[in-house]
């Protein structure tokens, strides 16, 4: 079952939505060309020799007659560190989406739960004008429970800096890994592309995801429309109908130059909006996993 972003968002608990969400995800990938995907959830693996007894879950060992120890955080594969823009803009939201802030931390959520319940580690930094949380990637499943609390009690605020908040936090990762950047990338496209550099410097693997509104994407607005920047208050009356032509391609045009650059720096891009499923930006996440052995 595939649950739509409006439907998450009237769900109790963040842990709760990221839970769903996975699971709805995970029914899918069975059903599709990507069922060969590793999906177990599972804290556990298969008895090595060498291994010590004192880490044997003897209770599976009683219901399946054989051996499994637990899993520790050393014994990850993968370290993703997950960035949201908490600034102003990501507030905006149009008739009958969630804003761009709730749609990426629901996002951040469910891909920290995959991440955590596939034995990887998973953090999270938060930023607008700088980061102003940053939480290392941890692998145990009561880490997620931190993670999903600080994505549900932070409030967007501010303005973007999404470029110089990039370099912040790579200079703050101390160990390679993946890197998901989760904003609508509302900055200086060479500022950005900077900052996605220093990562790649780093020899981190890197995914983006720029979150749009429907109606920032078509301006598909009819009537006289005031619009306001929510980031500096600044005001504009204008008739939508007569700009929409020039507005959708100006929005094309600095899409194309952001996947360009990305597509130099090897780093993937994708465009999402916020009526999209999730299960869209699950995928893409697995596929990056599958192509890399960290």
């Amino acid at each position: 079952m595939i649950l739509t972003p409006e439907t998450v968002a009237q769900l109790g608990s963040m842990e709760l939505r990221a839970r769903l969400v996975v699971e709805g995800f995970i029914t899918g990938l069975h059903k599709s060309p990507f069922h060969g995907f590793s999906a177990e959830f599972s804290e556990h693996r298969q008895y090595r020799r060498g291994d010590e007894l004192k880490h044997i879950d003897w209770k599976i060992y009683g219901r399946s007659n054989r051996f499994y120890v637990k899993q520790f955080e050393d014994e990850t594969n993968l370290r993703a560190m997950i960035c949201v823009d908490m600034s102003a803009s990501m507030s905006y939201s149009s008739e009958g989406h969630v804003s761009k802030y709730r749609y990426a931390t629901f996002l951040a959520a469910s891909l920290s739960y995959l991440i955590m319940h596939q034995r990887d580690a998973a953090g999270l930094a938060l930023y607008n004008t700088d980061v102003q949380a940053f939480m290392p990637p941890r692998s145990k499943m009561s880490y997620a429970q931190e993670l999903m609390r600080t994505l549900e009690e932070a409030r967007p605020a501010a303005q973007t800096g999404t470029g110089i908040s990039l370099h912040h936090i790579a200079e703050r990762l101390s160990r390679r890994g993946l890197v998901v950047i989760i904003s609508d990338l509302l900055d200086d496209p060479e500022t950005i592309l900077s900052g996605l550099r220093h990562f790649r410097h780093d020899q981190h693997d890197v995914m983006v995801f720029h979150v749009m509104d429907p109606r920032e994407v078509d301006l598909g607005f009819d009537a006289s429309t005031v619009f306001r920047d929510l980031e500096t208050g600044e005001e504009i009356t204008t008739q939508p109908l007569q700009i929409r032509g020039a507005y959708r391609q100006a929005v094309e045009d600095y899409t194309t130059t952001l996947k360009r650059g990305c597509h130099a720096l090897n780093v993937d891009y994708v465009r999402i909006t916020t009526e999209m499923p999730f299960d869209v930006a699950l995928r893409e996440y697995l596929v990056k996993r599958a192509s890399r052995s960290w």
